[in-house]
């Protein structure tokens, strides 16, 4: 055999082990009893439905007709959106990457200058393979690669021109990590005395009340515009909302329809987003709360284990998500997670693993609904049961 078909034999293999752990992290987790976080995108359509199906007569009348190219129900969510905010207007839109493309096409074209200011670990850098240059002629500069936000030096001193800044909040590949409110408006002002607008990326902006102290509109009303997800905290089908002056709404939907962003109906998605902001919204500050005590309990758990070197990030989570990292391989880990939820029913660790380096890997961690029901002992008691299927030493 050469070793070319030697290599490609090694590959499928590694497939094919990958392939069969992700079907063993499914079954284990639609079966676990305990999880920390159920969300809908872990569901099956069956159960998705039936849950829209309880809570739509409680956000909006169901005997109206349905909408056509973004009426009806559409509008009644941007409206209500604009209202949270505190902005003059809301576009809906089916993804929030068209959402921030067209936000920030439309600030180009006003300040004059295609360069976005923003972090190395921005969505738009790491996910969605360079759609600011390839389908919208922006041009990303990269402010900083730190694991934090930029902070206002870096803003003041960062030598290209840019027209907008745009930043993460929070920066979720950092770690759900948020600066200080008092290091946002600094950073917000240096901005400002280089002429050029301000946009956040708030697919989790909802989550963000907590660390900050203030209230949606609060936050929202430091940038120019704002971009908000339905599913990513609020547990909706899916679709976003651009915020900010009725001038640029109405711009950004010229560009929609361009972009092919004009479905034709889209009531089941607005539907679940109207059910988001009246079930999940009310809940996240609770959420975020206790994160903060599972997170507590995490380290106090692997401290108590033994394990020479664990970390939770943030210390003190910012939102209900944060990050777990462990000196093992995520192979390791991902085999002790899933084996503890086949053999027990709690799924500790649901959310895969990825490398972070030699012998270190990380994984995140969601706090929602059912982890509201886990006491600080119960966590404890499943990290300790989780290190035990750990290999030894």
């Amino acid at each position: 055999m050469t070793d070319t078909a030697e290599r490609d034999e090694e590959r499928q293999a590694e497939q094919s082990a990958r392939e069969r752990m992700r079907e063993r992290r499914r079954v284990a987790f639609a079966k676990a009893e305990r999880v920390l976080s159920r969300p809908g995108l872990r569901r099956t359509i069956r159960e998705r439905l039936a849950a829209l199906q309880e809570a739509a007569p409680e956000v909006y009348d169901l005997d109206r007709p349905a909408d056509m190219y973004g009426d009806g129900i559409v509008a009644d969510l941007e409206e209500r959106v604009a209202a949270l905010l505190g902005t003059e207007a809301a576009a809906f839109f089916p993804t929030g990457t068209m959402a921030q493309q067209v936000a920030l096409r439309c600030w180009a074209g006003r300040t004059g200058d295609r360069a976005v200011a923003l972090h190395a670990l921005a969505h738009p850098e790491v996910h969605e393979r360079h759609a600011f240059s390839e389908v919208s002629g922006l041009r990303p500069v990269r402010v900083t690669s730190e694991p934090r936000l930029p902070t206002a030096a870096e803003i003041r001193d960062f030598e290209e021109p840019f027209g907008t800044l745009m930043l993460e909040l929070p920066l979720r590949d950092a770690g759900f990590v948020l600066p200080t409110w008092e290091e946002l408006t600094e950073v917000v002002e240096a901005a400002r005395e280089r002429d050029a607008v301000v946009h956040f990326d708030g697919a989790r902006l909802w989550e963000c009340t907590v660390h900050f102290g203030r209230r949606l509109e609060e936050i929202a009303g430091l940038a120019d515009s704002v971009y908000v997800s339905f599913y990513k905290s609020l547990d909706g089908f899916g679709g976003a909302a651009l915020a900010g002056p009725r001038t640029l709404v109405e711009e950004a939907k010229t560009w929609r329809h361009r972009y092919g962003g004009m479905v034709f109906q889209q009531f089941p998605t607005a539907l679940s987003a109207l059910a988001g902001l009246e079930r999940e919204l009310p809940r996240l500050p609770d959420y975020v709360r206790h994160a903060r005590v599972v997170a507590a309990a995490l380290r106090e758990g692997f401290a108590a284990a033994g394990v020479p070197w664990a970390r939770v990030h943030p210390g003190e989570p910012h939102t209900h998500d944060f990050q777990v990292w462990l000196p093992y391989d995520p192979e390791v880990v991902t085999e002790a997670a899933v084996r503890q939820a086949e053999e027990t029913g709690t799924f500790l660790f649901a959310s895969p693993w990825d490398r972070g380096g030699p012998g270190l890997s990380f994984s995140e961690v969601a706090v929602r609904a059912p982890g509201l029901e886990w006491t600080a002992d119960d966590v404890r008691a499943a990290v300790a049961d989780f290190v035990r299927r750990l290999p030894a030493g």
